[in-house]
């Protein structure tokens, strides 16, 4: 990789926002006291749902044992069927006797007391699910959907994977106990902001404050919903010796901010920190513009071009969500080169990270602003003995 050399953020005016020092891998803030907040849970994954940007991460792909947090992959799974016509709202789903005994009454886990052999409805069983973490629910949901708690789980790693999400794997639908079984914060923050942004009439479920079946009532289990931080959901999980776990979202002031945090020592910890974290996330962040469509951010080397340079742009418009404080802000221009001649205008040549504290927190795709049609051979000849005198440089 060779990075661009120069102090673009100044030719952008943006000085004040992005302090770059030109170095041989990018440009990268001044050293600074720590930015990031410390926290008592062991993995932290926290995004903005809406840019995509991410604001704080500790070891965010570190796998544990998924508990409750499994049934956002269960409710997602559903979801999809419901949007492709698999299934409908009203399609009635039996209660089996392993439904039951594994995720009813008699589990004593959480449950939405459905009956043996009754039959349910899929939208009362996904509000089952959403709102009392049901262990049954989950299950006659994915013996309906799937035939069986082992091919729905098949269904559920084939989503996550075409969702993107690389370090989950699952094996029941519920989240009990059962090896093999991992998620991580990252792929829990993914799978909460593609909730949010997908399916935004089912995910307000999430924040209902109660659900009755089986004349038994019941209240959402989410601490955060009880707080004045704006929160809209979602889903918390326990794993013996390992803690406790939640994935939430709030939404302020036209911001969405999603938490995905483990690894708690206790109940009221959990809900702390996961306080403490949205707050700081909410007066430590805002959204700016930082650069607009087309206009150049910088330059890329050409190699046996008619130019020895082009300048690089973004497709659209980057909007992202930044320190309030500029000094732990920074960026880098990435791109294998020098490019080879001919480029076309609007040639995918790199990518732009903007950082924070050294990590990136969001990434675009650079293009190229302008075409470089291939040199004479004289020319091409005198960029080849320069590659050969010089190149080996940029690879130190």
């Amino acid at each position: 990789m060779i990075l661009t050399r120069r102090d673009f953020w100044a030719t952008m005016g943006l000085t004040a926002w992005l302090v770059a020092a030109s170095t041989g891998h990018g440009f990268a803030q001044e050293a600074k006291s720590p930015f990031a907040i410390e926290t008592s849970a062991r993995q932290v994954f926290m995004i903005d749902a809406d840019t995509g940007s991410v604001l704080y991460e500790k070891e965010a792909d570190t796998p544990f044992p998924p508990a409750s947090l499994a049934k956002l992959m269960t409710i997602e799974v559903v979801l999809d069927a419901l949007a492709t016509g698999e299934i409908t709202s009203e399609t009635p789903y039996p209660v089996t006797n392993h439904a039951w005994r594994t995720g009813g009454a008699p589990s004593r886990t959480s449950t939405m007391f459905a009956a043996v052999r009754s039959s349910v409805p899929v939208d009362a069983l996904v509000r089952g699910v959403v709102i009392q973490a049901a262990n049954d629910g989950a299950i006659v949901l994915a013996e309906g959907l799937a035939g069986s708690e082992e091919a729905f789980a098949a269904r559920m790693n084939e989503r996550a994977k075409a969702l993107g999400l690389t370090n989950s794997h699952f094996v029941n639908p519920t989240g009990l106990p059962a090896e093999g079984a991992n998620v991580s914060v990252r792929d829990m923050a993914t799978l909460a902001r593609h909730f949010a942004t997908t399916y935004s009439d089912a995910y307000r479920l999430y924040r209902e404050p109660q659900f009755e079946w089986n004349k038994i009532l019941q209240r959402n289990r989410n601490p955060l919903l009880g707080r004045d931080i704006g929160a809209t959901g979602m889903a918390l999980g326990f794993t013996e010796g390992l803690g406790y776990s939640i994935v939430g979202v709030t939404e302020r002031d036209g911001r969405r901010t999603v938490l995905a945090a483990a690894g708690f020592e206790t109940d009221t910890a959990r809900t702390t920190e996961a306080v403490r974290l949205l707050a700081w996330a909410e007066t430590s962040f805002e959204r700016r513009t930082l650069f607009t469509a087309d206009t150049p951010i910088g330059t890329a080397q050409v190699f046996g071009g008619i130019a020895s340079t082009l300048p690089v742009v973004l497709g659209g418009d980057l909007v992202a969500t930044v320190p309030v404080d500029p000094s732990v802000l920074g960026a880098a221009l990435v791109y294998d080169g020098p490019l080879r001649a001919p480029v076309a205008k609007g040639d995918r040549i790199g990518r732009l990270d903007i950082l924070i504290d050294g990590k990136p927190s969001i990434s675009r795709p650079l293009l190229a602003g302008k075409a470089v049609a291939e040199g004479t051979f004289s020319s091409r000849a005198l960029d080849a003995a320069h590659e050969l005198a010089f190149g080996w440089i940029r690879n130190l």
